[in-house]
């Protein structure tokens, strides 16, 4: 197989990588650990990750709280007082969550910070939990606290901007078309009709326009890649205002980890029929995860994932779902199910970074920002389990990343180059250093193995 990248076609520019820091990084509370992890998420020895996602959360009334695990909560900046039925702010909440940011932003990677909420505060919901109605598919927030939504929220991004967080965007509503709440509920969550979404970033836009805020809404962080995401950005571009304060559309990318195609259905029928915004994939964990942490599997499928989100999807940005999350040990076959590219106890005392992690570095840490994604003429077949995707960076450099779940092949790489360095992971051994020299045009990839292929 020959892919020739003298003939690749260039597409978009990438603006970069990132991940979540809910609901862990109020739980980070060891200065140790948090340097740690810090440095390999954001640092220039580890991912050297661009864009940071804080969740202002709903909050949690102890009293009428229906979601059992900690770190699927989160501690808001406005206390209320249920009896009084008022409350007041306190900025200094948070903390431990606030400070990971910032020790991450010192890093001095981080260009982008976006703040999203998965719920309105408890307060303002009909059930007055941050956890969904007590019916699937059901809006659990009134029309009469849509303006209470947005005041509550853009206080708490005024007051980050005022901390000295240089916040860009705001993202209000989070997959808005699955059911949350019901008889079972599990994080905070909310749902919205389509209807409902765009009335309230509408007032969201007025009040952003209003407060002159230097924030852009971000959005709909539509939790598939087709579905309703035609009819949202339908919905949000008829919306003169809304469209004021917004030139991103944010959508996750779950469910379809095995079919390319439907990302060339989503590049030709949203990407290429909207210029006007950039597309960022801003959520994705392999979902539902068959991969245990100490699975290369997982490495290969999220390798795999980035490569075609990017290539065949067009997103101009990848950002992975939460950077730590909980051990989940499976009681049958002992292993650790987190769906992260860190895993840890609830209290950090024993964490781990996890297989798919390496997956991810494969491309952020040879990528920067500002590489520019090519189309070198290669799709998959049927089997899917051979892929190469072809990146341009700004020095000049062809990075190319293999991603091969099958048997050991054989493939070259047609270009004018002069030199090459290869970088290979395999179960037990990430990220080394196989080659460096001259170029070469034929490169043997071992079976299940991701390799990346700088040239220039």
């Amino acid at each position: 197989m020959k892919i020739d990248l003298r003939e690749a076609k260039k597409l978009q520019t990438l603006k970069g990588w990132g991940t979540s820091a809910c609901w862990w990084s109020q739980y980070c509370a060891d200065e140790k650990t948090a340097e740690e992890i810090a440095e390999l998420l954001y640092g220039d020895t580890g991912l050297g990750l661009n864009i940071y996602r804080y969740n202002i959360g709903g909050g949690t009334d102890p009293d009428n709280c229906r979601v059992k695990n900690p770190w699927r909560v989160t501690e808001s900046f406005y206390k209320y007082d249920r009896e009084k039925e008022e409350g007041e702010y306190d900025f200094s909440a948070d903390k431990t969550a606030v400070s990971m940011m910032k020790r991450c932003l010192d890093k001095g990677n981080v260009d982008t910070l976006i703040v999203f909420a998965n719920s309105p505060h408890y307060s303002h919901t009909s059930t007055g939990q941050a956890s969904g109605s007590l019916l699937y598919h059901t809006c659990n927030l009134p029309m009469s606290n849509y303006r209470k939504f947005a005041d509550y929220f853009l206080t708490c991004t005024q007051a980050l901007i005022d901390m000295g967080f240089p916040v860009k965007y705001v993202s209000p509503i989070n997959e808005p078309q699955w059911k949350w709440g019901g008889s079972y509920v599990w994080q905070e969550g909310c749902h919205y009709e389509t209807e409902e979404m765009i009335a309230v970033y509408h007032i969201f836009a007025e009040e952003i326009l209003k407060r002159r805020m230097d924030v852009k809404l971000y959005g709909p962080e539509s939790g598939e890649m087709m579905g309703l995401t035609p009819e949202y950005i339908k919905a949000i571009t008829a919306d003169e205002t809304i469209m004021k304060v917004m030139d991103i559309f944010a959508y996750h990318s779950y469910h379809d980890d095995n079919n390319p195609n439907i990302r060339l259905d989503f590049k030709k029928e949203i990407v290429e029929k909207y210029p006007q915004f950039r597309f960022d994939m801003s959520e994705w964990c392999e979902l539902p995860n068959k991969s245990h942490t100490k699975n290369f599997k997982g490495a290969l499928i999220t390798a795999r994932v980035i490569g075609q989100d990017l290539i065949y999807a067009g997103a101009e940005s990848w950002t992975s779902w939460v950077a730590v999350n909980q051990f989940s040990i499976n009681k049958e076959d002992g292993n650790d199910y987190s769906d992260a590219t860190i895993t840890a106890t609830n209290d950090f005392s024993e964490w781990y970074v996890a297989r798919r992690y390496w997956g991810f570095a494969h491309f952020a840490k040879y990528i920067p920002v500002n590489s520019i994604c090519l189309d070198n003429g290669y799709f998959p077949d049927k089997n899917n389990d051979f892929n190469v995707f072809s990146f341009l960076t700004p020095n000049g450099e062809t990075v190319t990343v293999v991603v091969n779940e099958g048997e050991e092949r054989a493939f070259t790489i047609d270009g004018n180059f002069t030199e090459m360095k290869i970088i290979q992971s395999v179960d037990e051994d990430f990220l080394s250093e196989v080659y460096k020299g001259d170029y070469k045009s034929e490169i043997t990839t071992p079976s299940n193995s991701i390799l990346t292929v700088i040239a220039k």
